[in-house]
């Protein structure tokens, strides 16, 4: 079996090829898992030294040619996370158009052409939702996004649903939560710095909040959304059924209660290296994404949510071997 992974050398990109990798299968439309024969990453950058087990493709997903030469004609697995990022795609409406809409539908005709419809794993966001929202979201809430960014994901989903509808492959959408923690330098994405209040206080950085300790964020960790993509793909058509987008689960935390945690975790000193510096443009674009959710069928599917930002933490801890100060 051949993968492609767009976006393959951002952090979760590359941390689910690492994944595949270890993990050596994926399941085929028979349902029988199939080996793994070559994962294809697709990105503008990558790690300085990849794994030399992938191949890694440099191009812009959205320049003429490039989805075209990448994917191979029997490619049989596509897992699409190439996109730009929240406040990246507010602030540059082309760009964001160009990437995130134009992209995705270059993407999807590259795959219609392939030898057989392959399996499409599309990352999607909870900024689909917005506006007037009810206190928990449900799977029958209706998207209604108040960014350009949010906008160009539920165009995304009915792609892929319509794709899949015709026959032209087997795709699925995820709705992410925000992924924490991320390691790393910032990114432009408005939920940076729900990573940044982690991160860098635990490597000894002052961190900056730019939203009230009291906003709340829906948020997964990078090792259950990788699970995540993974559980998707091996899950047969028949259980996505006639609906090919999912809210994802979570766990609603607030800047208080992580930065709480931190403390426990680390120590009050790293606590006490979070400053809060209201930023109107984040902060506005921040408030208008939902909070809590309620996910029976993801989790009826198989899916799952973090314990607790406690252990989301330490797994962060544990992930990058990052030395804690003694009890």
């Amino acid at each position: 079996m051949k993968v492609m992974i767009t976006g393959g050398g951002g952090f979760i990109g590359y941390r689910l090829a690492r994944k595949l990798l270890e993990r050596g299968t994926l399941a085929g439309a028979d349902g029988a898992q199939q080996p793994i024969e070559r994962i294809k990453l697709l990105d503008t950058a990558f790690p300085p030294r990849p794994d030399p087990r992938l191949v890694c493709v440099a191009g812009d997903l959205a320049a003429p040619g490039v989805i075209a030469d990448a994917l191979e004609a029997d490619t049989a697995a596509v897992f699409h996370l190439a996109a730009v990022v929240s406040a990246g795609a507010e602030a540059d409406f082309d760009l964001g158009y160009r990437v995130n809409l134009d992209g995705t539908r270059l993407l999807l005709e590259a795959c219609r052409r392939l030898a057989r419809p392959p399996r499409l794993v599309f990352a999607s966001s909870v900024a689909a939702f917005g506006g007037a929202l009810p206190a928990v979201l449900d799977d029958s809430t209706t998207p209604n996004p108040q960014t350009s960014y949010g906008t160009q994901k539920v165009i995304g989903e009915y792609l892929v649903s319509d794709y899949s509808r015709k026959g032209f492959l087997d795709g699925r959408s995820l709705r992410l939560p925000t992924i924490v923690v991320r390691p790393g330098k910032p990114n432009l994405a408005a939920s940076s710095f729900a990573s940044s209040i982690f991160r860098e206080p635990l490597n000894g950085v002052e961190a900056s909040c730019p939203v009230p300790e009291s906003t709340g964020i829906w948020l997964l960790s990078p090792r259950r959304v990788v699970d995540a993509f993974v559980h998707a793909h091996d899950l047969p058509q028949s259980a996505w059924g006639t609906s090919r987008v999912l809210n994802l689960p979570g766990i609603t935390v607030t800047v208080r209660e992580g930065v709480a945690a931190l403390g426990r975790i680390a120590g009050e000193r790293a606590a006490a290296r979070v400053r809060f510096q209201l930023d109107d443009r984040i902060n506005r674009i921040v408030q208008g994404w939902p909070v809590r959710f309620e996910t029976p069928r993801a989790l009826a599917l198989g899916f799952s949510a973090d314990p607790d930002i406690d252990t989301v933490l330490r797994d962060y801890v544990a992930d990058e071997g990052i030395e804690l100060p003694a009890a």
